[in-house]
């Protein structure tokens, strides 16, 4: 069956922290771990960014693969989410 992987959208890492308590997810945790040794990276708004670029980089080295997409969680809000998505697009469509 086509796997669609989750993921965080676009938010402030309070925001992240506030939902991995309250649902008791230990990854989203780890992340917020790793961000905080680099506490210049704490100022800035989380992005998926670097785990969209470790699904890439594992899907180039694979010929076939169940994933089939992701799904955005727009946990920093609806408008923030569409439009890192739109602004994304943009790019992969310019590249091409």
């Amino acid at each position: 069956l086509p796997i669609r992987v989750g993921i965080a959208g676009p938010a402030k890492l309070q925001t992240l922290l506030k939902y991995a308590i309250a649902c008791g997810v230990g990854p989203s945790l780890q992340v917020l771990q790793k961000r905080a040794r680099d506490v210049t990276r704490l100022m800035r708004p989380f992005t998926p960014e670097e785990v969209l670029a470790d699904l890439a980089a594992h899907l180039a080295t694979r010929e076939r693969s169940a994933i089939a997409g992701i799904h955005v969680f727009p946990l920093g809000g609806l408008r923030a989410a569409s439009e890192w998505i739109c602004e994304r697009s943009t790019e992969a469509r310019t590249r091409a």
